[in-house]
């Protein structure tokens, strides 16, 4: 009669699903039903930069600042507290999500920034960054990655924009003064050591993540009025995904168009491909409302900064935020720098010529709308591929 070794299957479940990074390709396709699921639930994308443009907003009235008449600040409605907002729980979740997925691998440990050329990359990028998005009104997840399925013209716009930036920032990244600095260190062990408590830290530190998303989940539970449990669920989920798999869309570019790695540019486009057709039919079901923009200067421009941002600071948003709560620094100067650029946009939005600002709002409406989807996610694909495969045969 065969004994099951218990300690050793709970050693394989843990190697395997617990302390190894998922493939990012199998990450971005979860994501993509997730997110999906979260739109059917909640009516709004997975985006995190708004919230940011509120957090940013409440730190100036922390200050004495009066905002009621700038109008960037009105749209985005400050009401309520990120304890209240879908987004801010979300976000929360995110935060948590990533803890519980690096701390369960002993992944969190304190990395310093690597010079001080490092430091200014991470925080004009993450201005940047912050800046574009909030002038486009959306960044890579709200625009790109969950906007691409929701039939609005204005997201393509975006990410052809946005990938001009990317291009365009690993033109100036190749200047000798960003070029990345070595230092060797003599050793006679195998690897250096981190930290000889490092995993006992990490156990602390999943103890308390998961002691915080119990007492906040009851807080919510007990308070609710807008299914904000629910919404920490989720962003509990998107963080596990985002840090397991390492889902940075600045990466997926910049690998794409610098070591002609593909696998996650292509999953990503499958993915929301596949996204748009779920997204197609609660559209048609009725009680759902995509998000669509004005295609204008404006849009273009922010998404260019953006995309230039990114790859600048050296991570989007889902990169940046798996990163800094894996303890690296440079990650916590781009969100920093990321929230001071929804500042600088809110507060000089109403200067900006409305020109500049207005455009057309063009809706990918009806089953020809699904078709001119499908038809430009099929073009992307066909135009990863073959960038890859020429990219290879020279």
């Amino acid at each position: 009669m065969k004994t099951s070794n218990f300690g050793a299957e709970l050693a394989h479940f843990h190697q395997n699903y617990l302390s190894k990074f998922y493939s990012n390709t199998k990450a971005v396709m979860v994501l993509s039903i997730m997110a999906t699921l979260y739109f059917a639930i909640f009516g709004g994308v997975f985006a995190v930069t708004g919230e940011f443009t509120r957090i940013g907003g409440e730190i100036l009235e922390l200050f004495g600042m009066d905002l009621s008449s700038y109008s960037y600040y009105q749209k985005q409605n400050l009401n309520g507290t990120m304890l209240t907002r879908v987004d801010g729980v979300m976000i929360i979740g995110l935060i948590i999500g990533c803890l519980l997925a690096a701390s369960v691998a002993n992944k969190v440990y304190f990395r310093k920034i690597a010079s001080k050329t490092r430091f200014f990359q991470a925080l004009i990028g993450g201005i940047l960054a912050g800046f574009g998005a909030r002038l486009a009104w959306g960044c890579n997840l709200a625009n790109f990655f969950t906007g691409l399925p929701y039939f609005s013209l204005h997201t393509w716009v975006f990410a052809i924009f946005m990938c001009l930036g990317v291009a365009a920032a690993i033109l100036v990244l190749k200047i000798k003064i960003f070029a990345p600095r070595y230092e060797m260190i003599k050793t006679n062990t195998p690897q250096l050591k981190i930290d000889k408590n490092l995993e006992q830290k990490n156990k602390i530190i999943l103890f308390l993540s998961v002691i915080a998303f119990f007492v906040f989940f009851a807080y919510l539970a007990s308070n609710d009025t807008k299914n904000l449990p629910t919404a920490l669920i989720f962003g509990v989920i998107f963080g596990w995904l985002v840090q397991k798999g390492q889902i940075c869309f600045t990466s997926c570019f910049r690998d794409l168009f610098l070591f002609k790695r593909y696998s996650f540019s292509l999953a990503l486009f499958v993915s929301m491909l596949v996204a748009s057709i779920f997204v197609f039919a609660l559209l048609n079901k009725g009680g759902y409302n995509a998000k669509v923009l004005e295609i204008s200067l404006g849009l273009c421009t922010g998404a260019f900064i953006f995309g230039f941002g990114i790859v600048f600071a050296g991570g989007c948003e889902c990169g940046f935020l798996y990163r800094a709560v894996e303890g690296q620094t440079h990650f916590i100067v781009v969100g920093i720098g990321n929230i001071i650029g929804t500042m600088l946009i809110a507060l000089n939005y109403d200067l900006l010529p409305k020109w500049f600002l207005s455009g057309e709002k063009i809706k990918l409406s009806g089953y020809s709308g699904l078709g001119i989807n499908i038809a430009l996610f099929l073009i992307s694909i066909a135009l990863i591929l073959f960038y890859a495969r020429r990219k290879n045969e020279n």
